[in-house]
């Protein structure tokens, strides 16, 4: 499995990105994907998740209402559209999936098994 995130920048506050995150290597029909993030000096800490099968989601209280993950099953993309972006978003974003993830633990980094390499999220102006 192999996971590409891609869609990082320099963005103003207020401001939108859009985050993709290509996978490849099998079907995706049983997995997790989750978008994690990490700014310096700080512990990496989940943002959103979403079921492969079904598409429920689930997302860190501080991005609520303004980030939403989805995902594209015929192109095997998960996108995070970020908008309303704030200095406190800045981090290195992580892409990452685990086959039959117990969602309730959806929010753990250990839990996943494959991850991407991260793309620079940094929100200034």
């Amino acid at each position: 499995v192999q996971l590409q995130a891609s869609g990082g920048g320099l963005v103003q506050p207020g401001g939108s990105l859009r985050l993709s995150c290509a996978a490849s290597g099998r079907s995706f029909s049983n997995y997790v994907m989750g978008w994690f993030r990490q700014a310096p000096g700080k512990e990496r800490e989940f943002v959103a998740a979403i079921r492969w099968s079904g598409g429920t989601t689930r997302y860190e209280d501080s991005v609520k209402g303004r980030f939403t993950i989805s995902k594209d099953t015929a192109r095997n993309t998960v996108w995070l559209q970020m908008n309303s972006l704030k200095p406190e978003d800045t981090a290195v974003y992580y892409c990452a999936a685990r086959a039959g993830l117990i969602w309730g633990r959806m929010f753990l980094d250990t839990e996943y098994e494959y991850w991407g390499q991260g793309t620079q999220v940094t929100v200034s102006s």
